[in-house]
């Protein structure tokens, strides 16, 4: 694990005082028992989402860590990121107390961040081009807020995925929340610093530092009695979304 922290760097064992964590989980492959590369492409992509949420944070000491898996893959039943997921959860609890966390996922690392958050203090899920089979369960999510952000033109992982997904877990009681990128790309390079604006702006939002956005508030509210796409399609604007008034 990476640990960072809004107000510097700590090392050291023992428990340390932190107003709220945040887990970023990379993406990765569909089958992999090898090990991530010690430059790790997918892992590199979370840093400067990490440094936005620290310096977002500003006064608030919120700690900020990047998961390392052990696999490059999810390989089948094994989850293997959703077990470094859990054992990363546990290590924050070990570590900062029962602290909210907020789950950040990518890609693979998004399926994992939904499979992770029933977990104790997770108070939020920020999945940004989630992996979403349409057999992953979604129960868990119904103690949680969740936010899933997904670009129109992606070709690795699919949209219509995520909005099942979120269907699914509207109907089963949860609140969530789903946004769309248009004209961006799994990598989230296209459009960079809309995703960079909008995950800090949910991360704070769901950690309770800044108010969230109205649109993501009155998404998240709806229950499982609204109908179609209400909430589950929202165009992101240019410049991304900022904290609501």
């Amino acid at each position: 694990m990476e640990w960072h922290r809004s107000q510097g760097l700590r090392t050291g064992g023992g428990q340390d005082a932190a107003e709220g964590v945040v887990l970023f989980l990379h993406g990765g492959r569909a089958d992999g028992l090898g090990p991530p590369p010690r430059w790790n492409l997918p892992a590199l992509r979370m840093r400067p989402f990490a440094r936005a949420v620290r310096t977002a944070a500003g006064g608030r000491d919120v700690a900020t860590g990047i998961v390392r898996y052990r696999y490059r893959g999810w390989n089948g039943g094994r989850a293997d990121a959703l077990r470094d997921a859990e054992d990363a959860l546990s290590e924050a609890t070990r570590r900062f107390g029962p602290v909210p966390i907020v789950l950040v996922g990518h890609s693979m690392g998004g399926r994992a961040a939904l499979r992770a958050a029933g977990r104790p203090c997770v108070r939020g899920v920020v999945a940004l081009a989630p992996w979403c089979p349409p057999d992953d369960p979604v129960d868990q999510l119904t103690s949680t807020s969740t936010v899933l952000v997904h670009a129109d033109e992606d070709r690795v992982t699919d949209p219509y995925g995520s909005l099942s997904l979120a269907a699914r877990a509207r109907a089963a009681g949860a609140a969530v929340c789903r946004l769309v990128v248009h004209g961006g790309d799994h990598a989230m390079l296209r459009r960079a610093p809309d995703w960079h604006r909008t995950a800090t702006t949910l991360v704070t939002g769901l950690l309770g530092l800044t108010p969230l956005p109205s649109e993501v508030t009155g998404a998240l509210h709806r229950g499982p009695d609204a109908t179609g796409l209400t909430g589950l399609a929202i165009p992101l604007p240019p410049g991304g979304l900022t904290p609501g008034p």
